[in-house]
């Protein structure tokens, strides 16, 4: 069985001094492939340097996070553009983040928007971060309705509504990480009548490590056991998980 992760973080701090030894475990428990979330450009440079010693292994993405907006974006964007012929797999990751707060909500829907168009000229898929902020998401794709847009929301945790709501807007798909192994995910639920043709596994390592490891920090290779939860859900088995999955990822993204 193979996997790909479709986000994770191998190049953050909370690996210093065992990025290849996490990714030799990924690999070893079947993860082959693992794409990397561009964050803003104070980590940028340690992620484009992990995937060029990991080619064929880790492929890097580029975006500015929504937490890194701030009246600054568009110089971070620029800074961005450096790295648009390095081998990018999608624009990400990107999108609108209001849980902490809404100071910059006009940057960031400025920013986001700004970040589709350029997915859609270089004709590539997006990686989008949603938190708390759907009602805005989809006003900012209702404006970007002339684009060609396709992606994946990553840490999906909607309802069957939203996920339907998302498919008026473009080619997407939905990340399932750690959380539907937790004991009160509601996304568990959604999971159910989500088509399997629409889900990609993801860690979002270090972050959202799944049961029974919660507590500890995550990583790629504990994405079998994300996959395996998933196979109780739609009932069937961890290998049509891997081999559907895997397809899903690989069309998206063209790895």
């Amino acid at each position: 069985m193979y996997f790909i992760d479709t986000h994770t973080h191998n190049y953050d701090t909370a690996y210093s001094g065992e990025e290849d030894e996490v990714i030799s475990r990924a690999v070893a428990a079947g993860v082959t492939k693992l794409i990397q979330p561009d964050i803003d450009s104070k980590e940028r440079d340690r992620m484009f340097s992990l995937t060029a010693k990991h080619k064929g292994v880790l492929f890097p993405m580029l975006g500015l996070y929504p937490g890194s907006v701030d009246k600054e974006w568009e110089k971070e964007i620029e800074k961005m553009l450096d790295y648009k012929d390095e081998n990018i797999v999608a624009i990400g990751e990107i999108g609108l983040d209001f849980h902490f707060s809404r100071q910059y909500e006009k940057e960031q829907k400025r920013a986001f928007k700004a970040q589709l168009e350029l997915a859609d000229k270089m004709d590539l898929p997006v990686n989008i971060h949603e938190r708390d902020a759907w009602d805005v998401f989809f006003s900012v794709m209702e404006e970007c309705r002339h684009l060609n847009i396709r992606g994946n929301i990553h840490a999906f945790g909607g309802s069957i509504e939203t996920f339907e709501r998302l498919q008026k807007y473009g080619d997407w798909y939905v990340g399932i990480g750690g959380t539907v192994t937790f004991k009160k995910a509601s996304v568990a639920e959604s999971i159910k009548k989500i088509p399997l043709d629409r889900i990609l596994l993801e860690t979002d390592s270090p972050y959202l490590t799944p049961a029974p490891h919660r507590g500890t920090r995550n990583e790629s290779s504990y994405i079998p056991v994300i996959a395996a939860r998933i196979a109780e859900l739609k009932e069937t088995d961890i290998g049509e998980i891997a081999v559907r999955t895997t397809e899903n990822a690989e069309k998206l993204f063209g790895i």
